[in-house]
């Protein structure tokens, strides 16, 4: 093969050069196109020697969000006006194509595209800031969410940077513009705020996870892993695990549940243990904090009537 000379190797650079530029405008205006407009809310910054309320919002599934748990949960959300969210993950399903690890073994099961699933999980979170407009939402990413990366991940076949590219493209994080909405997101791959595993924040004396395993009693080995306070989701069953131990006293582990639908393709016939909720916490200037799961059945918040007292 002949050796280029010094003219031919600049005119090729130049041309690579070209294609690069080329290539991130297309990618730029693949990307504008799936995501929903949104104009971030001014907050209004509240003392902070007040006390607080948080709110834990478990899984939703995009598509597979049950719409009177929603309903339900959003009403509530406006009449409590939150300091602060957490988005436990899974508020996009990524099934299809995505889930290629799994045997999908129905036709209902192929029924929505992922451009569906991302529109549904964007409506939700316009839903969440404009019932919610002063709140803080912090965003963990789920194993649902984690599938994009994985799809990326063998689709770029071990190429670090094509894979990457590949997630700016096609994961929830950008699809969802939480950037532009002020949202943090939380890989499940990165550790964050000094703890020792990755997908896991903490915020005053709760931590917060997607999931740690789904046993039986996940509360209660989650609590006892942690040794400390700690919010999930992923089971999709309300829990609640309360303990006191040597070096940190009383401890607790509590799940809401979720907002999706209770009975999934995956269980077949076989009737789940799965329910409604979302959780609450009031939370005093020093942190300490009274956590609550809120139970949403059929439709209907069991918070409602303690609301009504409050008024």
């Amino acid at each position: 093969m002949a050796k280029l000379t010094k003219v031919e190797l600049k005119a090729k650079a130049d041309a690579l050069a070209k294609e690069n530029v080329e290539l991130r405008a297309s990618l730029a205006q693949a990307h504008a196109a799936h995501v929903a407009p949104f104009t971030p809310i001014k907050r209004e910054k509240r003392n902070t020697r007040e006390d607080r309320v948080r709110v834990q919002i478990p899984d939703s599934h995009g598509m597979y969000a049950d719409s009177g748990a929603i309903a339900a949960f959003l009403a509530d959300l406006k009449d409590l006006d939150p300091d602060e969210i957490v988005m436990t993950g899974d508020h996009v399903d990524c099934g299809g194509f995505l889930a290629a690890h799994h045997t999908l073994g129905y036709v209902a099961q192929m029924e929505y595209s992922y451009e569906q699933d991302i529109a549904a999980a964007n409506e939700f979170l316009n839903a969440i800031q404009a019932n919610a407009p002063r709140a803080k939402i912090h965003y963990l990413e789920g194993n649902h969410e984690g599938r994009v990366e994985r799809w990326c991940v063998t689709q770029a076949l071990g190429n670090k940077g094509d894979a990457e590219m590949m997630r700016k493209v096609f994961a929830p994080q950008y699809l969802l513009d939480l950037k532009g909405r002020g949202i943090p997101y939380y890989r499940r791959s990165v550790q964050y705020m000094g703890l020792p595993i990755p997908g896991a924040i903490k915020l005053g004396k709760m931590h917060y996870i997607h999931e740690m395993g789904c046993a039986k009693h996940a509360a209660a080995d989650i609590v006892a892993r942690f040794g400390g306070s700690v919010r999930f989701g992923h089971t999709h069953r309300s829990q609640s695990e309360i303990i006191r131990n040597v070096a940190a006293g009383v401890l607790g582990a509590w799940n809401p549940g979720c907002l999706c639908i209770l009975q999934q393709y995956y269980s077949h016939s076989t009737l789940t243990n799965q329910s409604h909720g979302y959780g609450v916490e009031l939370i005093t200037p020093s942190d300490h904090f009274l956590s609550l799961n809120v139970p949403i059945i059929n439709g209907i918040s069991h918070l409602s009537a303690l609301m009504r007292r409050m008024v």
